[in-house]
């Protein structure tokens, strides 16, 4: 069983329109409200690539119905954890041309009652669990040093942890020396306070993470595809693709295709391969944050691996 805690979940409002004018009246063309939050689209892309995940989540009454209908759909067992204050709601607007701009919400104050809730879901999760991914921003009340405990919890019942965060979240995660740490391009520039222009500066990235206690340190670079450091070397992975429609979630489908490699006790250039076709799965299509497994397949063969040598 792999556990995804994603505590911060989402209600998610796609619209798409014909040109976003700031400042003036926008009429959407298709609209859609979907459960979401990164720990979410992490978990119900595990589903889809046919092994066994929880969720671990806020939740209030209003939503409580929706997110547990689509999460059982998906082939995700939910523990959502109530609130009384309303979830956070999350606007993506894509243009004509694919363009999408986000506004995030900034969801409830987490209060003690609720955050010893959550505490003990999780813990009821690691005791059943081969693999916890902790997955996205942390709702307000939370410390910052929230996954560092979590992963330390992780490692002492002699589990792997994979930790997908940014900012002070991700700093404090990498003193906890997690098996898998992912951050994208720009989390990697804040952490390390450095550009990462080229391969040549993630590979470095990655060797300082590694030198920090981070068994399987991963880099996701967008367009550039992904890379990542073991036991076994530097490996690169990238995949062409003709048409991209939706990159929001992408890094999360990449994360969740990591996951699953590693359940499944795949090497580490095989588990990028995974990785990368996931996340370009999830860029072809509309929906954010979930890939069909058929696309996924489709792409294996495309995925370009590579040892880095330099």
């Amino acid at each position: 069983m792999i556990t995804v805690a994603g505590f911060n979940t989402a209600i998610d409002h796609l619209m798409r329109v014909d040109t976003l004018h700031l400042g003036e009246v926008n009429r959407t063309l298709h609209e859609q409200v979907l459960p979401g939050g990164k720990g979410l689209h992490v978990a119900q892309t595990v589903a889809a690539l046919g092994e066994p995940v929880q969720l671990i989540g806020l939740i209030d009454a209003a939503h409580r119905n929706l997110t547990a209908r689509r999460m059982s759909e998906r082939g995700v067992l939910f523990h959502g954890v109530e609130i009384d204050a309303p979830l956070r709601h999350c606007i993506a607007l894509q243009n004509a041309v694919g363009q999408i701009t986000e506004v995030l919400g900034q969801g409830p104050q987490l209060g003690e009652r609720d955050r010893a809730a959550l505490h003990r879901a999780f813990r009821r999760a690691l005791a059943e669990s081969d693999l916890v991914v902790l997955s996205g921003s942390l709702p307000r009340g939370l410390a910052a040093d929230t996954y560092a405990e979590l992963a330390q919890q992780v490692h002492a019942a002699g589990k792997r942890c994979l930790v997908d965060a940014s900012g002070e979240v991700l700093r404090q995660a990498v003193s906890a020396q997690p098996f898998l740490l992912k951050p994208n391009r720009d989390e990697a520039e804040a952490l390390f306070g450095r550009t990462v222009g080229d391969l040549d500066a993630a590979v470095g990235a990655l060797r300082e993470l590694s030198a920090r206690g981070v068994a399987m340190p991963v880099l996701s670079l967008g367009a550039l595809g992904a890379v990542g450091m073991d036991g076994s070397g530097v490996w690169h992975a990238a995949v062409e693709l003709e048409q991209v429609r939706n990159t929001v979630g992408s890094g999360d489908c990449f994360l969740a295709g990591m996951a699953v490699a590693i359940r499944r006790g795949e090497p580490l250039r095989e588990a990028l391969r995974l990785a990368v076709a996931c996340g370009a799965a999830n860029a072809m299509d509309v929906e954010t944050g979930y890939v069909r497994p058929d696309q996924v397949e489709a792409l294996l063969d495309r995925v370009q691996v590579r040892e880095w040598t330099r």
